[in-house]
């Protein structure tokens, strides 16, 4: 598996934790997402049901995401035991987070090798397309779901990875 060259190691962002916590969290997550944006799964044509990992590489677990209209899946799993997927995109937590709303630009980060996309690329432009037809921010809909320390929390990580993009525009 290939990381991220962001010219240094990412830092760890969380310690290693269990992860069987977090599995409501993400279900809930994918479940309100797929419940809200029904028409996105057109875009994901034959994808519809593939699984991806989703690779934050300074989170202490990857996430597994299957796309499926029916039953969506969203989870926590260990790096070390990834299940089988059609691709493996990695790249630092606040990276992949803009992607989702396509306030980062993919190719950008790809040609950067700040992100890394392993397997069938096809399936991955297809769930890009896909996060495309969601109307407006996918992170500000699921902090909404947690309520006022949802939205605090996200506002802290914007703050964050902006100063991190400063710091790293001065070095």
């Amino acid at each position: 598996m290939s990381t991220p060259d962001s010219g240094r190691a990412a830092r760890p962002i969380l310690p290693p934790l269990p992860l069987f916590p977090l599995q409501p969290i993400f279900a809930r997550i994918v479940r309100r997402i797929a419940a809200e944006n029904p028409s996105m799964f057109n875009r994901l044509g034959p994808w519809v049901g593939a699984s991806f990992i989703i690779d934050p590489v300074n989170l202490p677990f990857a996430l597994h995401l299957v796309p499926d209209r029916d039953r969506p899946l969203l989870r926590a799993v260990s790096r070390r035991a990834l299940p089988a997927h059609v691709a493996h995109i990695s790249g630092r937590f606040l990276d992949l987070l803009e992607l989702i709303d396509a306030d980062l630009d993919g190719d950008a980060l790809f040609f950067s090798r700040a992100l890394v996309i392993e397997g069938n690329t096809e399936a991955v432009v297809s769930l890009r397309n896909a996060l495309d037809d969601i109307d407006g921010s996918v992170a500000e809909r699921v902090a909404a779901m947690f309520g006022p320390p949802g939205r605090a929390t996200l506002a802290m990580l914007r703050r964050a990875g902006e100063r991190a993009r400063a710091r790293e525009a001065r070095a």
